[in-house]
């Protein structure tokens, strides 16, 4: 019988090939926000139902109201091992600006040990490495787990499609253990498990007051201001120690365990360096709390955007008919969205001055997420990482959201275990996307270690 060594010699000994077929479906232009590429979303997934049966698995492509989705399943060589499922997703954000790219986005290129092409890492290099592990289990006897696959092609857009899609197969996508591979490493040398995700809440508010823009030598004075009634509110979102005003806001936000708290400190992480890397020098979040925190164990209000008046060049004397704020406010704990958004509508609304009005445009939210810190498949996931790359696995947070996983957890019950092989430096959603070779072999060299782990 083939052993784990079996299967990770084969995938050392097919390093060319994989590098072929991730070349292939980086060439597939699957930008699922522009209408023009519809139909290479199609493409990328009629590629991935094809790999997928290739590789033994019952693949088919699954209609839905936008892009398509990718399922598949196969079995394992034993009859009571594990079912896990993975998800990843094949679409890609745009290219723009395209003048930028030192090569053509979708011309993929490997230079030294650097693969560059929109989607090498986020997230078409990530799900292959996946694929790939497969492919060596197959080739060495079978999978060691039951394996169900979901890849999506709406994630860069907001998975519009995916609620109704999971409803109708909840029962087909139901397993022990959910799979992500669109998370990062701590760093090049270290793995990393993800167990902490922020939520999101974005709204936009936009402020009115006279029926028209105004010259402000002739009403300014009497007539009142939505930039400077919109710059008070905002201002009004922070005290001077970085801590949100929003009543409420902080309900249902928990200390970090000291557990975890101290496994983030032996970290080696320099929070001169992360800021001095964007051209900062002092953290401008809470007072008192570790940049790790405030960006992992913190909730946050941002303002993302701000409209209104004359923002050409040169002078126009305006006095503005309206004004508008985007902002987004990252999740914690127990926090729900809901209660932010109403709480925000509130805490402007009581600050809005007379012949002033207001409209709010919601964007959608979505709840924090905590895994499991000390579950068995974590354990085993993390000896395997070890196992791989020579040094324990960081368990750490991230600022961003990935609201797929809450979508499973709260649709399907299934905890997620988020292993990636990204760096912070690749550059998702950016030009020249990038993604180390060692990332995609050792990524691969990882699943396996880690199906294998979970079996036995």
């Amino acid at each position: 019988m083939a052993t784990l060594e079996d299967v990770l010699a084969t995938l050392d000994a097919s390093q060319a090939g994989a590098l072929d077929r991730l070349f292939e479906l980086v060439r597939i232009p699957s930008i699922s926000a522009q209408p023009p590429h519809f139909l290479d979303c199609d493409r990328a997934a009629d590629w991935l139902t094809a790999q997928l049966a290739e590789l033994g698995f019952d693949a088919r492509k699954e209609p839905t109201d936008g892009r398509p989705m990718v399922m598949a399943s196969a079995k394992a060589k034993t009859r009571d091992a594990p079912h896990v499922l993975f998800y990843g997703h094949y679409d890609v954000q745009p290219a723009d600006p395209l003048d930028l790219w030192k090569t053509p986005p979708f011309e993929p290129r490997l230079e030294g040990e650097r693969i560059f092409g929109r989607g090498a890492a986020d997230d078409k290099g990530q799900l292959m490495t996946f694929l790939e592990a497969c492919r060596a289990f197959r080739a060495n006897g079978g999978l060691p787990c039951h394996v169900s696959v979901l890849l999506e092609g709406e994630e860069e857009t907001g998975s519009p499609s995916l609620p109704a899609f999971l409803a109708k197969h909840a029962k087909s996508l139901k397993a022990d253990l959910l799979l992500v591979c669109d998370t990062n490493m701590w760093n090049a040398e270290t793995p990393a498990i993800t167990t902490m995700l922020r939520g999101l809440v974005f709204e936009e508010i936009v402020l009115k007051g006279p029926s028209r823009d105004l010259h402000s030598g002739l009403y300014g004075g009497p007539a009142i201001n939505p930039i400077r009634v919109l710059a008070k509110i905002l201002a009004d979102l922070h005290d001077d120690k970085g801590v949100v005003t929003l009543p409420g806001f902080y309900d249902g936000v928990e200390e970090l365990p000291e557990d975890i708290a101290a496994q983030w400190r032996e970290l080696d992480f320099d929070p001169v360096k992360f800021l001095g890397e964007v051209g900062l020098s002092v953290p401008a979040g809470e007072a008192g709390r570790s940049v790790l925190e405030q960006l992992w164990s913190r909730p946050t209000c941002e303002i993302n955007g701000i409209v209104g008046g004359y923002i050409e060049a040169g002078a126009k004397t305006v006095l503005p008919a309206q004004a508008s704020a985007k902002i987004s406010f990252r999740l914690v704990g127990r926090q729900d969205p809901a209660r932010i958004q109403q709480a925000l509508r509130a805490f402007v609304k009581a600050r809005l001055p007379a012949d002033v009005k207001v409209e709010f445009l919601g964007h959608g939210g979505s709840p924090a997420i905590g895994l499991p810190s000390r579950g068995e498949a974590l354990k085993r996931a993390r000896r395997a990482l070890e196992e791989e790359w020579g040094k324990p696995a960081a368990v750490i947070g991230a600022g961003g959201s990935i609201p797929i996983v809450g979508s499973f957890k709260r649709e399907l019950g299934m905890d997620a275990l988020m292993v990636g092989f990204g760096l912070d430096d690749d550059a998702i959603h950016s030009p020249n996307e990038k993604y180390e070779r060692r990332s995609f072999h050792k990524g691969a060299r990882s699943w396996a270690r880690i199906l294998s782990a979970l079996s036995q």
